[in-house]
């Protein structure tokens, strides 16, 4: 069967989720390009237009399988590449308040820590090598065009030497960092006014690289976060590609860290432990300290739009911002990826089958979205200073979690579902089971 929905496919932004989405599209159109603004990096370096790039990413284990189902052999990618592997719960550290460390047990995941640009390199190799996909650098999308009717009909474009022009295209995906492409398109259109949840977290977090010291470790990720009101200094060390320790430290509600070694070890020496600052304290720095600031998290909610333009379709940061340091936007990215793929998978065949994709796509990816903002939003309020509205079970729902973990460091098979949950690779209600409910309910007695 023919599975093509059209000619031309236009992906903007060549992020995780442009490069994700561009797989997606791959089979359904004749012709699919990537359009980006920056020039592409040929080597490991950070690009230009995403300033976070020089940040520590945590790729999840959901959005690794995600990765994998779009680009078939892709750990192994990740292998080749230098990669690190990680035996989730095994040969990573996890300090909790409680818990230094959290029971450590090899839960049956094999994760990858690396820097982002490997990851993003990995996957452009990839994409290149689909004979209709093509990448194009240093083009700016200043605008999508749509008819009167609302029907998406291609961009309007500054290419490498400065000239404008059009691109037509059946689909468009924006898998731009700030998703204002979108947002222009229906104000111009006089589509009703997005409605937006955000939460104020004002978080700042700091990175540098260090050679990995020769002395002997037991992991090659720890984890220290903070008890949340007082303490609010998380830290974060993984082994990256190089023999090489990627670190970071975030702090909510406080002035910009130091931009220096000696201030940045000072931040590590203030976590709740020991643990990173011992081991990093005499190793040698390999980069300077990027600092980053990520004031709120935002979700637009295109769902609850009775109508959407024909043709379009945001992923990524372009639909919701979450906060960086639970590492989950990497993730839902490409599950949002799986999603079309899945969506134009089914539509294939049909006389108009991008009729109403936009509201297809939102009401499948709307779940995975609410239980993710609800697994970091959730926690976020347990910060005095944090702003917007806290759920209305908060207090219940951090008790429910930290019963959960009490038994989840008995229990491994508890401890699995728990993990699995957190890296997006099963579903919440998993956690709502009758008999595990009762089991945390007790527990929460207890306490």
């Amino acid at each position: 069967m023919d599975t093509r929905l059209g000619r031309h496919a236009i992906v903007v932004g060549a992020g995780i989720a442009g490069l994700a989405a561009a797989a997606a599209l791959s089979d359904h159109f004749e012709h699919v390009a990537v359009l980006e603004r920056d020039e592409l990096p040929p080597d490991l370096g950070p690009r230009t237009g995403a300033p976070q790039s020089t940040q520590l990413h945590g790729l999840l284990g959901g959005g690794q399988r995600a990765l994998s189902t779009l680009f078939p052999g892709f750990d192994r990618d990740l292998a080749e590449a230098g990669a690190v592997a990680v035996r989730v719960g095994l040969e990573d550290r996890l300090e909790i308040p409680g818990y230094d460390p959290f029971p450590r047990r090899d839960l049956g995941m094999l994760g990858f820590t690396m820097t982002r640009p490997l990851l993003e390199r990995t996957l452009a190799r990839r994409l290149r090598r689909l004979p209709n996909v093509t990448v194009h650098e240093r083009c700016r999308v200043l605008e999508i065009l749509a008819d009167d009717d609302g029907t998406v009909g291609g961009v309007r474009c500054r290419g490498i030497h400065g000239v404008e022009g059009v691109l037509p295209a059946d689909l468009i995906v924006d898998a731009s960092a700030r998703g204002a492409l979108t947002l222009s398109l229906l104000k111009a259109g006089g589509w009703p006014e997005v409605e937006q949840t955000d939460v104020g977290i004002d978080i700042h977090y700091a990175t540098t690289t260090f050679a990995a010291p020769r002395r002997a470790r037991d992991w090659k990720a720890a984890m220290t976060f903070p008890d949340g009101t007082s303490d609010t200094k998380t830290g974060y060390v993984f082994e990256v590609e190089g023999d090489r320790l990627m670190v970071l430290v975030s702090e909510r509600h406080a002035p910009a860290p130091s931009a220096d070694h000696t201030g940045f070890l000072e931040l590590l020496r203030q976590l709740r432990t020991s643990t990173l600052y011992d081991a990093l304290k005499t190793a040698e720095p390999l980069d300077k300290v990027h600092r980053f600031a990520f004031p709120e998290s935002s979700w637009r909610h295109y769902e609850r739009l009775k109508d959407f333009p024909r043709g379009l379709v945001p992923i990524g940061d372009a639909i919701c911002r979450f906060n960086p340091v639970y590492g989950q936007g990497m993730a839902m990215a490409a599950l949002e990826a799986c999603v079309l793929k899945d969506l134009l998978r089914a539509r294939a065949g049909e006389s108009d089958p991008l009729a109403g994709l936009g509201q297809a796509y939102f009401a499948r990816v709307q779940p995975s979205i609410a239980a993710a903002w609800s697994m970091s939003a959730t926690p976020d309020f347990v910060h005095p200073l944090t702003r917007g509205t806290p759920p209305a079970d908060l207090e219940k729902s951090l008790q429910f979690s930290a019963a959960l973990y009490r038994i989840a460091a008995r229990d491994p098979e508890i401890h699995r579902l728990a993990v699995s949950v957190r890296h997006l690779a099963e579903s919440p209600a998993r956690l709502r089971d009758p008999e595990l409910v009762r089991r945390v309910e007790a527990e929460m007695a207890e306490a």
